[in-house]
């Protein structure tokens, strides 16, 4: 999710300090976009009334606080704009009728425990803004799902690199109290079969579980391979989830 603006990097704990191991919330694992956007993501937040976004380099997803009414979903037509796409991520709430439907997608969400990663954890590069253009690249080809020029911004990102070239990487995106989300998993095409993805999450879920917090992360109900792939490092299926986005009139 070296390049948070302003802040020092989430998992860099003070040595008096002592990570907080007791099981954070699953709750808040259900709006985990606003819980970001109103805590951990506050600083890349843009917000009118009980709406809530990132700012549009960083992500699209956005939210809406409470129980959703005319009133909220008028806050978030007001911070879109007419036209704007309102990415609801996991949200179940139903927005008006004349709001044109864009995408909907099939999913779960995931956790991990903490228990011990599978793999044996990678020794990945650090990844910040110098990368950006590699990684808008290794995304356009490998096609993990949007990544914008500041979604590095979200967290922490790692990578590897084959003969100076970036050919996988992972990274955290969403951040409700107590959870880290792991996102951007990727491997370019004349990479894969070499165990990028499951070296990546491992050292993430290694880095995430280290400070206290528990790893988290979404996937379409498609992609078997992933779906396999995550269940081998200790993934388990928390809840059904429908990603889906709409378009303001």
């Amino acid at each position: 999710m070296p390049h948070r603006a302003d802040t020092a990097p989430a998992d860099i704990v003070p040595a008096d300090a002592v990570p907080d191991h007791t099981a954070p919330d699953d709750a808040v694992l259900d709006d985990p976009v606003g819980a970001s956007l109103r805590g951990h993501h506050a600083h890349l937040a843009r917000r009118s009334g009980r709406a809530l976004g990132y700012l549009p380099e960083v992500a699209t997803f956005c939210a809406v606080t409470g129980e959703p009414d005319p009133a909220a979903w008028a806050d978030l037509a007001r911070l879109l704009g007419p036209g704007g796409f309102a990415d609801l991520f996991s949200s179940t709430a139903t927005p008006p009728a004349d709001w044109a439907p864009v995408f909907v997608l099939e999913g779960r969400q995931l956790v991990h425990r903490g228990a011990a990663p599978a793999e044996e954890p990678a020794d990945p590069v650090e990844l910040g803004p110098d990368d950006v253009p590699e990684m808008l690249d290794l995304v356009a080809r490998a096609q993990p799902g949007p990544f914008r020029p500041r979604t590095h911004e979200l967290g922490r990102y790692l990578g590897v690199r084959e003969h100076g070239v970036l050919v996988a990487m992972a990274g955290e995106r969403l951040r409700p109290p107590g959870w880290t989300e792991i996102s951007a998993v990727c491997t370019a095409p004349e990479a894969r079969g070499r165990g990028h993805a499951a070296r990546l999450v491992s050292a993430l879920v290694a880095r995430i579980t280290a400070r206290g917090e528990l790893p988290f992360l979404h996937v379409s109900e498609s992609n078997t391979a992933a779906l396999a792939l995550y269940r081998r490092l200790g993934f388990e299926t928390r809840t059904p989830v429908t990603f889906r986005g709409f378009r303001v009139p």
